[in-house]
């Protein structure tokens, strides 16, 4: 049986000192608190049988972060992360404001083990970063994602 494939969206716009900036997330839950460099991600989720990985992208970063961008996203091409989970992603032009963040929430139980049902945004933070300051912020399985992105000829 292949590993899960997540789909996600790389939202990119043109940054003030004329480079490109990036929007990612941070998870939300208790496995993520207090986790700052190294756990930033694209917005993802999994793909459902059946369902085209581009639009899969597309539902999931509506779903994580309440905004629904437009346009044609470019591929990214997949990435493994450590626990074998498999990301495809797509690149697209756009732009959201991180304050208008609206996450839908996923329930688990919180402590493990305790019986405890707890209802978690999926993601608590969005942020634009630039280029540089992207790859120290990103999940480590996730940073050759920003170096394809890099070498798009609107990166630049």
């Amino acid at each position: 049986m292949p590993p899960p494939l997540s789909a996600g969206l790389l939202l990119h716009r043109a940054g003030r000192d004329g480079g490109r900036e990036v929007l990612l997330v941070h998870p939300g839950g208790p496995f993520w608190r207090g986790r700052d460099a190294g756990a930033w991600q694209l917005p993802k989720g999994m793909v459902e049988p059946g369902e085209d990985v581009e639009a899969a992208a597309l539902r999931e970063f509506a779903e994580e972060t309440g905004h629904a961008p437009s346009g044609t996203p470019v591929s990214l091409g997949e990435v493994r992360q450590a626990g074998g989970k498999r990301v495809a992603a797509f690149a697209l032009a756009g732009d959201f404001d991180p304050a208008r963040l609206r996450s839908n929430t996923v329930t688990l139980e919180w402590p493990r083990g305790s019986g405890r049902a707890l209802t978690f945004p999926e993601v608590d933070a969005a942020a634009w970063f630039a280029l540089p300051r992207a790859r120290e912020m990103i999940l480590p399985s996730q940073l050759p994602l920003l170096d394809r992105f890099a070498m798009l000829p609107d990166a630049a």
